[in-house]
């Protein structure tokens, strides 16, 4: 599902990456195209139907692109509408629970922190992401008139707020890393986030050999940048998760840098993998996008599906073509461009 804009342009390059590993380490896969997002709303008035939401869920994944409507016009786009009903209602009705977004340096790509190095931003965070404030729980009273009165409601369960705690220390203990951190606001949320924190606190004493930690999430977003080595795993609510990863995007080289998987870990219905940067209209239809981050989404969804060699050999390829700054484009301060850049990765993979 590319979607709008770059969307288009770096599903397109992530298509052709996946072409070349599946040749070099012998899987085949089918593919089936669907066209939603803005551009397909303007020309239909049709967001996502749930005929084609349960289509998608038969998928093993999705591999989106970005969705989104071009900020200088579209008035006919209600505000929101696109994101919600698209987005959102994949990952809540296909229950992808877990929002996974590594955030690591790779050496050689520039970073706005002066003291950092690729050792020492090195953390994966773990967003909850089908409850919280993004549940559309909410309304308006007197809309329009001075006595206006909006309520977002926010939605946390024991159920969610667990799974989510345990697959973070599961991923900790699959992949070897020694600290789960819960970020959170405990002080000011009393209610919602102490059911967070008890949580956390009976899940932890499960893993005995992973250090644990929590800091409030306004500590977190200045620790990311004063103490980025502080973090391994982070383990966060659906609202928090969205903005310091974003952050945590930032550091490490930017959006075009940032893969994350919406992830079913049940396999009951597909999980779904997107790089973070959006539609970006600015540069679209320009080949100027930087297609990394939806080549290491690439490599989570290959990951995801069992194919560990072909998403270790994409995550090598991009680390080694990001070494040398011949293959940055303009957002990293380079000249390459998208195609010179898949090539480049492709190149190395063959």
């Amino acid at each position: 599902m590319p979607g709008d804009f770059v969307g288009k342009e770096v599903v397109a390059e992530g298509l052709k990456l996946l072409a070349v590993v599946a040749k070099q380490f012998g899987f085949a896969y089918d593919t089936t195209h669907y066209p939603f997002g803005a551009e397909h709303y303007l020309q239909t008035n049709i967001t996502l139907p749930d005929s084609a939401l349960k289509e998608l869920a038969a998928h093993d994944a999705i591999l989106f692109g970005a969705v989104g409507a071009d900020p200088r016009g579209n008035a006919r786009i209600p505000q929101g509408l696109i994101e919600t009903d698209i987005l959102l209602k994949m990952r809540f009705e296909l229950d992808q629970y877990i929002n996974l977004r590594p955030t690591k340096l790779m050496p050689g790509v520039p970073t706005p922190l002066r003291a950092a190095t690729a050792s020492s931003i090195d953390m994966v965070i773990v967003r909850e992401n089908t409850e919280g404030l993004y549940c559309q729980n909410g309304g308006f009273l007197y809309k329009g008139t001075k006595h206006e009165v909006a309520n977002q409601i926010e939605v946390t369960t024991r159920h969610g707020v667990e799974r989510a705690i345990r697959y973070a220390f599961e991923y900790a203990k699959k992949f070897g890393r020694k600290k789960v951190t819960l970020v959170a606001k405990t002080n000011v949320l009393r209610f919602a986030h102490n059911l967070w924190m008890r949580a956390f606190e009976e899940v932890k004493t499960e893993y005995g050999d992973i250090d644990t930690g929590y800091d409030h999430v306004d500590a977190c977003t200045m620790y990311m940048i004063t103490q980025p080595q502080r973090y391994d795993v982070i383990v966060t609510t659906n609202m928090f998760g969205d903005i310091i990863t974003d952050l945590g995007a930032a550091i490490q080289g930017g959006m075009g840098m940032a893969a994350s998987g919406n992830l079913n870990p049940t396999r009951q219905a597909a999980s779904m993998f997107e790089p973070v940067h959006g539609s970006a209209p600015d540069i679209a239809g320009k080949n100027l996008a930087n297609p990394i981050a939806t080549f290491l989404s690439v490599a989570m969804m290959l990951d995801f599906l069992e194919k560990p060699d072909a998403a270790k050999a994409i995550e090598t390829a991009c680390r080694d073509v990001m070494i040398d700054t011949k293959n940055h484009t303009r957002d990293l301060g380079g000249t390459a461009t998208t195609t010179q850049l898949t090539e480049a990765v492709m190149g190395k993979i063959t």
